[in-house]
């Protein structure tokens, strides 16, 4: 029986005051949750080398539970853990180079387009501009009182990681020679050189603590009247020896990596795949090493939890490879009902949830139809705080006391103008689900 519901916004801006310091958990600083401790490795650009790919499944299966978060940023997490575990922890991840800087882990977000360099699209090496961006925060003592929600966003001129909203964005130009700086992927913005690019992306990040580090964790979380002001960002650049001129901000587009072969210059090819409600186990994750081997030797771990495997250079292999993590389990096409579904921990991870989400995502897509090209992400959450939520339009899914509550959702938290937000009972999840990512229009409206 459905049944019409409010809504309960969740919010995502405004004038807020923060007292306090974020308790976003770490390599080194574990959240304690119900089923044990919870580390988040950060994994600037989402990359790794096959060694460090390798260790994190070693840890998860000899002191986790066996399994590997995607987080909404690209990084990591571990659960499950001993208590008191961060120390072995932390010389494991420093041993494999996953820890360049003990001070500096939780402020090491920086997500940048995952398919750079490998499908003839964009215009920069945004993984260069990660891994310099990466050594200037590590060696820079001011930023470490950003919180760990910050996110410095890396786009290579696709839209892809605009589309996230990061607290500071660079957008690389078609010339290839010049970006665009900006706060929360939004104008006004700044053009200068590319090379500049990481250098002024810190120097961003200081002028936002100079201003407002000590009442708001996050750019958004200030009203657009209050944001950092960009003329005097300008200023700070030049006298940081950067030229930086005014310039409209690119339009941003959501463009997740779609699963499945990607093509690319010298007969290469890449492998997209995304994980189921954002877990792997331990097995999948090796078995995404294991292409990597045959590639590039390398991984990357994508904002849509997904993961990249890039430098295939025969193409046969690349598609055995890519049935070989089908009949794991791992989602290899868009129109997989998989794509674009995600769950928090939910029970028994989390206190606050009031449901087992993940179990009751699972039993509403399993033999579900398959998906649409256009259909809209969902995502299930076990309270209203929501974590890992996608922005954009999506589906929410949140547990009740009295079932689940279904509604399409803006990137603003409210429930979209014109929806009509649904209570259901678990067993009826599967056909409120599908119609609210593709609607009777096709479109995502329930």
């Amino acid at each position: 029986m459905l049944a019409a519901m409010p809504v309960t916004p969740t919010p995502s801006g405004g004038d807020r005051v923060r007292d306090r310091g974020d308790a976003c958990p770490g390599a080194l600083r574990l959240h304690a949750a119900d089923d044990g401790a919870l580390a988040r490795v950060r994994l600037p650009a989402g990359l790794l080398t096959n060694r460090q790919a390798a260790e994190l499944a070693a840890l998860a299966e000899e002191s986790g539970d066996g399994n590997l978060d995607i987080t909404s940023r690209g990084n990591i997490q571990l659960r499950a853990l001993p208590a008191g575990s961060g120390g072995e922890l932390g010389t494991r991840l420093r041993a494999a180079g996953l820890l360049p800087s003990d001070r500096h882990e939780r402020v090491r977000n920086i997500a940048a387009s995952p398919l750079h360099g490998l499908d003839g699209t964009g215009h920069a090496d945004v993984g260069a501009w990660a891994r310099e961006l990466d050594r200037l925060l590590c060696a820079d003592d001011e930023v470490t009182a950003l919180s760990g929600r910050f996110l410095f966003g890396l786009d290579d001129g696709r839209g892809d990681i605009a589309a996230l909203v990061p607290d500071v964005t660079l957008i690389a130009e078609p010339d290839g020679g010049t970006a665009v700086l900006c706060y929360a992927a939004e104008g006004p913005g700044l053009r200068l050189p590319a090379a500049d690019a990481p250098r002024a992306a810190v120097v961003a990040a200081r002028h936002f603590l100079a201003a407002h580090g000590g009442s708001a964790w996050r750019v958004t979380e200030l009203p657009a009247d209050r944001r950092p002001d960009v003329a005097a960002l300008a200023a700070a650049l030049t006298a940081a020896g950067m030229t930086a001129v005014p310039a409209a901000v690119p339009t941003a587009r959501s463009a997740a990596p779609p699963p499945g072969p990607v093509s690319g210059p010298h007969g290469r090819t890449a492998l997209s795949v995304a994980a189921p409600l954002g877990r792997l186990t331990a097995g999948q994750w090796r078995l995404l090493v294991a292409a990597a081997e045959a590639g590039s030797g390398e991984l990357r771990v994508t904002p849509w939890r997904g993961v990249v495997v890039p430098g295939l250079a025969d193409a046969g292999e690349a598609a055995a490879r890519l049935a070989g993590l089908a009949d794991a389990g791992l989602v290899v096409s868009a129109a997989s009902p998989w794509y674009g579904a995600g769950a928090c921990a939910g029970r028994p991870g989390c206190a606050k949830s009031r449901a087992d989400v993940r179990a009751d995502a699972t039993a509403a897509l399993t033999g579900t139809r398959p998906g649409g090209t256009g259909d809209l992400p969902v995502y299930w959450s076990g309270c209203e705080r929501r974590c890992g939520h996608p922005g954009g339009r999506w589906v929410d899914v949140l547990a009740a006391d009295d079932g689940y509550r279904v509604a399409v959702r803006t990137g603003g938290g409210g429930p979209e103008d014109g929806g009509h937000p649904v209570t259901v009972t678990a067993s009826d999840l599967p056909g409120a689900v599908a119609a609210a990512r593709s609607g009777p229009d096709g479109d995502g409206t329930p």
